[in-house]
């Protein structure tokens, strides 16, 4: 799927529908392939790998992507850099994370490809499929390029074979850049015995807005590379998906914050464009205003936030949508709603920092910022979301606890998540996830805007146009009244209650189920998107026998009770983030300058537990074999530790 729609089905093929290559091989079955495309921007390898989840979704397989984007909007062509594509993880159950390495990759020249294996992305003695127009290109330095990184892919114990790509393509359009990625994906529909109509079906669909002579051309493109596939190919794959008999809906994780946002009832979103954010008001937009509802783009972040806080002011609640750089900029606004006890929602769709950073990769570097960024104590609600369909449901939870509690909700999504496919269970509709009617019955007349309750910090929120509810509303330190007053009794008041609400809050959490064994040598704790990967390392390392478990975070502010109690079950505690710590390995690091990683550094301050943190920040998902060599690398130190 791409944000400009959401793909929803209710059929899924039976696997034995599928239809086998010619080439007279059998089709071995496999539980699982990772598959890169990569190609210079604008050949359509990202729209290429979100065709073929979406088409293995249909045949009801397990799916996860993760788009590869340049730093740059327009990289030099033929580069390292500008490598653009899209990862799948097809698998025959349910997956929640993009895996290890890949088993195979299409590369449209031999750059983009060096680029993976420089990165380590690879699987050794994979199968590459490479476009061979280079070989004959005019200019001879590009020829010899091409060549020679060839004979070094095949010296590496690569499974090289050489694609006529350009060659067949020109046989149905003048531009194979315009036409390349349809032949690939027909190629790849072949390689994985993936249905011929529903891929036909899929082309349909990304190019319905298109006139007919491009949807028929892109079909016929794709019907050529499944015949040539068949026809030069030996290599072929079933994965042997179950049918999936309930509805279900493909979309990438920023299409769930927008659709997340309609079905809580929010009617107002403002928002600055951003990377790796943009995406969720694209989509919004094309869809908000068909039920009432409202895409503001300010002139920048602050103005954004403030539109926002104005809209929520007004009666309901609203949101606005940012990155890391947009999270620093709305931070003296986000006060200004905290001091004001306006409901607002925040989404920040983290990227790599700090600064400009990695604007198109993913890092969980801004939980000390969405919780200590603002001047002040500003207590928040902080949540992370951990999957699409999490994504969805977490905008409904968030706008349910601003407007209960009249606070300030941030939910911290990443770039990993903002891109990522996934099909997920079709949510249906249910009315208690809409706010109730806007009360514009009379104020009593002995009732203050900030009668806060003794017990939870909450007060009465009094609508604009309320009958005897008219105060004026500041940002400044208030009385009960609303009037500016600088008195310490008072202004402590304010900050007790606000803070108040944040334990009245805590009081309704629940902890998380421990995933794996309630006790034993090593947790580890994550928040956010990694919690895929955790879970299916610590999968691996209990089926080799080492009592490892994992507790996932879904609120970070406050927490929930328990979490000490469940860390000290196990022997050694260590966090699995997505974000900066010292490695002590350094020999300049040691226990009085260390830094740690976020959680790790919440957990250790909160519960005085000797808290251990494992992570990078190198602007790529977390992978589930990086998290088991890791934690089994702390239980090897650890048993050495102990004899």
């Amino acid at each position: 799927m791409t944000t400009e729609g959401t793909q929803v089905f209710a059929e899924i093929a039976d696997p034995m529908d599928r239809v086998p290559p010619k080439t007279g091989k059998p089709a071995e079955v496999i539980e699982e392939h990772i598959v890169e495309i990569v190609s210079d921007s604008g050949e359509g390898a990202q729209r290429c790998g979100q065709s073929l989840a979406s088409i293995a979704a249909r045949m009801g397989m397990g799916i996860w992507t993760v788009e590869i984007i340049p730093a740059e909007i327009q990289p030099p062509h033929r580069s390292i850099a500008g490598a653009s594509g899209n990862r799948v993880r097809m698998a025959a159950k349910p997956v929640t994370n993009i895996g290890d390495e890949a088993d195979l990759v299409v590369a449209f020249n031999e750059q983009v490809l060096l680029s993976r294996l420089r990165a380590g992305e690879v699987k050794p003695g994979a199968t590459i499929l490479m476009e061979n127009a280079w070989e004959h290109d005019p200019n001879p330095a590009i020829a010899t390029a091409y060549v020679k990184v060839c004979a070094e892919v095949r010296e590496a114990g690569y499974n090289l074979i050489e694609v006529p790509m350009e060659t067949e393509c020109q046989k149905y359009v003048p531009d194979p850049r315009k036409g390349k990625n349809m032949f690939v994906l027909g190629m790849l529909c072949a390689i994985y015995s993936l249905d011929a109509e529903k891929a036909r079906a899929q082309v349909r669909y990304i190019f319905a807005k298109k006139d007919q002579r491009i949807i028929n051309a892109n079909i016929e493109l794709l019907d050529a590379g499944r015949a040539w596939a068949e026809a030069n190919l030996d290599i072929a794959y079933t994965i042997p998906a179950p049918p999936v008999a309930e509805e279900q809906v493909v979309m990438n994780g920023n299409a769930a914050l927008a659709l997340g946002t309609v079905a809580s009832g929010m009617e107002v979103c403002a928002m600055y464009p951003i990377t790796p954010a943009t995406s969720a008001s694209h989509y919004l937009s094309s869809i908000f205003e068909k039920v009432g509802c409202v895409v503001h783009q300010a002139e920048d972040e602050i103005s954004a936030c403030a539109f926002a806080i104005g809209a929520s002011y007004a009666g309901k609640c609203a949101v606005t949508i940012t990155s890391g750089p947009g999270l620093s900029l709305k931070q003296e606004a986000i006060g200004l709603a905290v001091m004001s006890e306006i409901p607002l929602v925040v989404i920040d769709v983290q990227r790599g920092g700090p600064s400009t950073g990695l604007p198109t990769k993913v890092e969980q570097g801004d939980l000390m910022s969405a919780m200590f960024g603002t001047h002040g104590d500003a207590p928040k609600v902080i949540m992370a979301v951990s999957s699409i369909e999490d994504c969805f449901h977490s905008v409904i939870t968030a706008r349910k606890i601003a407007e209960t509690f009249n606070m300030v909700v941030v939910i911290l999504s990443d770039a990993a998540l903002a891109t990522a496919q996934q099909p997920y269970k079709r949510p249906k509709f249910r009315a208690d996830w809409l706010a109730p009617p806007v009360n514009q019955s009379a104020v009593p007349e002995d009732a203050h805007p900030y009668d806060w309750d003794e017990r939870t910090g909450i007060a009465t929120r009094f609508i604009p146009g309320q009958p005897n509810g008219m105060h004026c509303l500041t940002g400044l330190a208030h009385d009960r009244d609303s009037h500016v007053a600088y008195d310490p009794q008072i202004n402590e008041e304010g900050l007790l209650n606000r803070s108040r609400k944040l334990a009245a809050f805590q009081k309704t959490l629940r902890l998380e189920p421990v995933h794996g064994g309630d006790e034993g040598e090593l947790l580890l704790v994550g928040w956010g998107s990694t919690r895929g990967a955790i879970q299916e390392a610590v999968d691996r390392l209990r089926a080799e026998g080492h009592k490892v478990s994992s507790l996932h975070l879904k609120f970070l502010q406050p927490m929930a009770s328990g979490i000490d109690k469940v860390m000290k079950r196990f022997d050694r505690v260590m966090t699995v983030e997505n974000n900066w710590n010292d490695p002590v390995s350094d020999p300049l690091i040691d226990e009085n300058n260390r830094r740690y990683s976020h959680l790790a550094m919440l957990l250790r301050s909160r519960w005085l537990v000797d808290v251990d943190c494992w992570g990078n920040a190198r602007g790529q998902p977390l992978k589930p074999g990086a998290i088991h060599d890791a934690a089994l690398a702390k239980l090897v130190q650890a048993r050495g530790e102990e004899q």
